[in-house]
């Protein structure tokens, strides 16, 4: 029997090392279940239906659990006498015969745990995952979820993950404990501390404090004029008020010595439709890119062998490898655009700046694009802040967010809130 507790308290990393874990694992045979089913965003239709003077209004092509356990089996392999045995295996030892023809929507948070984890076990995975199994339960039923898992570690060639976060909730017979604990705060990337920018009589941005620490993905959005463009530029040091300002990058004050333009510049990757703008020069595309590594808009040196292999490299992953030679000013808006973002990963920066890098892609040049954001993304050391209007766009891999209001509009909020809202994507909370 195999079956491990992955156990800490809260900011500890379980959801960090879960992800890292599932990544390393990537498999048809692995699987993984959240229950989150007592609370959160998503479960309040359910938590309405569940209620008795409201069942009324379930309607005919409402699932029952029978419909759903069956669509799954269907889903999970071939029809065979030897998958109908697993099948009516399941449902006996979760007891489901009980509720086959109770909507899904009405199960209890205890039926709802044994339906989710016998739909799962449906497609035979060597390994399980299951994330706050006991939440929300009571003392019976949770002894029963106990029970349940030790006969399913038994009884299967299946090696069980429990997350908790209290450790009276690991069970006595795990083979293994994993204790994660909490862990010094990521370093600082960007720090703003009060910033107040102006032009004149204009106030772009005011009294801004915001935090980016190693490791976060950040989705920036706000009114068009709300000071988006200016705060990039502070970022990436090139607004000359910079200096004026408290403002850390990479843990080093502006104008204070320490790291110079060009060191900060080093570290980051950036694309823009301001940058897209910028180029007037009739370069080849591998050029382009290769300006990248001298943090250049355009290259006044030719790129070396091993430099001209490192962007081609990344033109090819972006799907723009054929168009090296291509004059950057003779490639369509589409091309050129991924020829950019090329361009901000080509030396595999610590912070990657993103302002709207899917305009103007086709579906196959969005694909390719958040497919490298999420790879990049996916190492623990790596920075992201990302921009869009849209939220659609955004990766899966945003974590924080950071969302600007302009100056004129404030007479329209509540008195209680301020011109910039930072949301953490984890807990949906703001602040």
């Amino acid at each position: 029997m195999k079956i491990t507790a992955i156990y800490g308290p809260n900011g500890c990393g379980k959801t960090q090392y879960v992800e890292q874990m599932r990544r390393q694992l990537a498999s048809d045979s692995v699987r993984y279940v959240a229950f989150r089913d007592s609370y959160g965003a998503g479960t309040d239709q359910a938590y309405y239906l569940q209620l008795r003077w409201n069942q009324h209004d379930i309607d005919q092509e409402t699932p029952t659990v029978g419909e759903l356990m069956e669509k799954t089996f269907l889903a999970t392999g071939a029809d065979t006498t030897e998958r109908r045995q697993w099948q009516q295996q399941l449902y006996s030892q979760f007891g489901l015969e009980a509720f086959t023809d109770k909507y899904i929507i009405t199960l209890s948070s205890g039926e709802l745990r044994k339906f989710q984890l016998a739909k799962t076990l449906m497609a035979r995975p060597q390994t399980l995952i299951i994330d706050n199994p006991f939440i929300g339960l009571d003392a019976e039923t949770r002894d029963q979820l106990r029970s349940l898992l030790e006969q399913i570690a038994g009884s299967q060639d299946i090696h069980i993950y429990i997350v908790v976060a209290r450790r009276k909730d690991i069970p006595d017979y795990v083979t293994d404990v994993i204790d994660l604990t909490p862990t010094a705060a990521a370093p600082e990337v960007v720090s703003f501390h009060d910033v107040t920018i102006r032009y004149g009589e204009r106030t772009i941005l005011k009294d801004l404090n915001w935090t980016v620490r190693q490791g976060e993905h950040w989705a920036l959005s706000g009114q068009n004029g709300a000071g988006k463009s200016t705060l990039l530029s502070l970022v990436c040091a090139d607004n000359p008020q910079r200096y004026a300002c408290d403002i850390r990058l990479f843990g080093h004050q502006q104008g204070l010595g320490g790291m110079t333009i060009w060191d900060i510049k080093r570290r980051i990757g950036y694309v823009s439709p301001e940058m897209h703008r910028s180029y007037h020069r009739d370069l080849p595309a591998l050029h382009v890119v290769a300006s990248g590594l001298k943090d250049t808009v355009g290259l006044y040196v030719h790129p070396t062998a091993e430099e001209r292999q490192q962007c081609l490299w990344w033109m090819r992953l972006f799907g723009v490898g054929h168009l090296a030679e291509r004059s950057f000013l003779k490639m369509s808006s589409g091309e050129q655009r991924l020829v950019l973002v090329a361009r901000a990963f080509v030396k595999d920066p610590d912070l990657l700046v993103l302002d709207e890098p899917l305009h103007g892609l086709d579906d196959r040049g969005r694909q390719l694009v958040l497919s490298q954001i999420e790879a990049f993304c996916a190492r623990p050391e790596k920075t992201l802040i990302f921009v869009s209007h849209y939220r659609e766009e955004w990766p899966a891999c945003i974590d924080h967010e950071i969302f600007l209001k302009k100056m004129t509009n404030l007479s329209s909020l509540p008195p209680h809130h301020h011109k910039y809202f930072t949301t953490c994507k984890l807990c949906e909370c703001e602040t």
